[in-house]
């Protein structure tokens, strides 16, 4: 329908079933039911799948510009929609919240991808930076601890959102865009750097306790 290529439809279709498996086993770990909001998040993820699918089509294609730009917008309003819904409907839900946050990472995942073809490697780290951050707490415990609501973390994630999105469409003049993505780069430092501190800050306490209590110290 959307005249893919054979690489978009496998793409897309695996996006597809791993985001249902995903949901399923984040719907019995959280022993949650699917509720308003979480089908506008479930909405813009599968809309993240057709993203990915456009733009692993490019990479054999002439881009479908328009439409991965389209279906991209599109996506990135329903994330004001999905909390918006949830608050309405006093539905809102640690599962819910978990999900909102990988379909945002996994759009910024795919879009990044995108826009590193024409601006080079380098702009994947905007979309590899919540994998990384995930990935550091397998290996340090303290980075895996809970985080505290900051709304300054939905404002970094639509930026990254509206930068990649114009930096995707061409529609800004290169150098234009390469700044804005230079500048959402930073914020995206300046963010997850916060909030390693505000770990690592709340680590050593923990740390000297342990320490203190190997040693039989009261």
């Amino acid at each position: 329908m959307l005249g893919l290529s054979d690489a978009g439809w496998v793409v897309g279709l695996v996006c597809a079933a791993v985001t249902t498996t995903a949901v399923l086993r984040g719907l019995s770990r959280y022993d949650h039911a699917l509720g308003p909001a979480d089908l506008v998040t479930l909405t813009r993820a599968m809309l993240a799948c057709a993203v990915a699918a456009l733009v692993a089509d490019a990479f054999v294609e002439p881009p479908a510009v328009t439409v991965l730009v389209g279906i991209s917008v599109v996506a990135l309003a329903l994330d004001a929609v999905d909390g918006w819904v949830a608050r309405w409907t006093g539905t809102a839900s640690a599962f819910g919240a978990r999900f909102d946050g990988e379909a945002d990472a996994f759009l910024m995942l795919v879009l990044s991808v995108y826009v590193a073809r024409s601006f080079g490697i380098w702009v994947l780290a905007i979309g590899l930076a919540r994998y990384v951050f995930g990935a550091a707490g397998w290996v340090l415990p303290w980075m895996a601890a809970q985080l505290p609501p900051r709304y300054w973390r939905k404002v970094v994630a639509a930026t990254q959102g509206v930068v990649l999105v114009v930096a995707a469409s061409g529609v800004a003049p290169a150098p234009v865009s390469y700044a804005a993505l230079v500048f959402a780069l930073a914020l995206l430092v300046e963010s997850f750097g916060r909030d390693v501190l505000w770990l690592w800050r709340r680590r050593r306490p923990a740390t000297r306790e342990a320490r203190a209590l190997a040693a039989g110290t009261p």
